[in-house]
């Protein structure tokens, strides 16, 4: 008998190019995985009411690995009666949920604003579950991004736990680094207060930002490699200018775990 989907369906809200961001940084830093596995499998974990995610996901990962497969997976049995239409060679889309019912196991699970609506004290037992079921070398990248894909705080994971935070922002639109924070994933959100280190860092970096307007004549890309350059020297970031000029700036999950002492 087939096991019931763990988890409930989410708003289904989606379009078009909205999770672009991640995409480029999953195609980049996870495509090495990619290319190294005898079976690139990726999921795209609560696609939404349209399966557009899925299919730009096989896109993009394509350029990094022309053999990967995707699968989409909904816990809402009517979207994916919608999504089968679009179902191609390489392309396929399953109803399920946490459990991730597939007989391979990922190299990728992307869980794009999908715990949002989860309670803050869930997660941790998602992201093991999640977790679990990838294959060595696997990665899950779990976050939020706003409706259309300006700005995107996501955490990516292996086997082992959280290795890493993101956060990526259209520069042209970002007013100061700190206009992320709407943005964190459900296991910061609540956390972006006086004393926890996501409010620390942000704060920092809102501060350095602050220091290079003289950088903005040059324009906001410059003014924001020089600000993250900035905070470099305070946090462990991950990445370098080649992210950075993405507007992206990854920092190690061990500086800003909740509770971390940041004082």
């Amino acid at each position: 008998m087939r096991q019931r989907p763990i988890g409930t369906a989410t708003r289904g809200t989606t379009n078009p190019n909205r999770l672009r961001r991640m995409d480029r940084w999953i195609t980049a830093v996870h495509g090495p995985a990619l290319r190294r596995s005898d079976d690139p499998v990726a999921v795209d974990l609560g696609y939404g009411a349209a399966p557009w995610t899925a299919v730009e996901l096989l896109r993009r990962l394509r350029t990094a690995e022309p053999r990967t497969t995707v699968v989409g997976i909904e816990i809402d049995p009517d979207r994916v009666a919608a999504a089968k239409p679009y179902e191609r060679e390489g392309l396929a889309f399953v109803h399920g949920g946490f459990e991730i019912p597939l007989d391979a196991r990922p190299t990728l699970i992307r869980a794009a604003n999908v715990l949002r609506q989860y309670d803050e004290d869930e997660v941790a037992a998602v992201w093991a579950r999640l977790c679990a079921r990838l294959a060595p070398g696997g990665l899950l990248v779990e976050g939020t991004c706003d409706e259309i894909g300006r700005r995107h705080v996501w955490v990516a994971l292996g086997p082992e736990g959280p290795r890493t935070v993101t956060f990526a922002t259209r520069l042209a639109s970002l007013e100061r680094p700190s206009d992320l924070a709407e943005r964190l994933p459900k296991a910061l959100i609540h956390r972006n207060v006086p004393g926890e280190p996501v409010h620390a860092f942000l704060r920092d970096l809102d501060r350095a930002w602050a220091t290079a307007a003289p950088y903005a004549s040059l324009g906001a890309r410059q003014r924001w490699i020089a600000a993250v350059r900035a905070v470099s020297a305070d946090w462990p970031l991950t990445d370098d200018v080649r992210r950075w000029r993405q507007g992206e700036v990854t920092v190690r999950w061990s500086a800003l775990r909740p509770g971390t002492d940041v004082s």
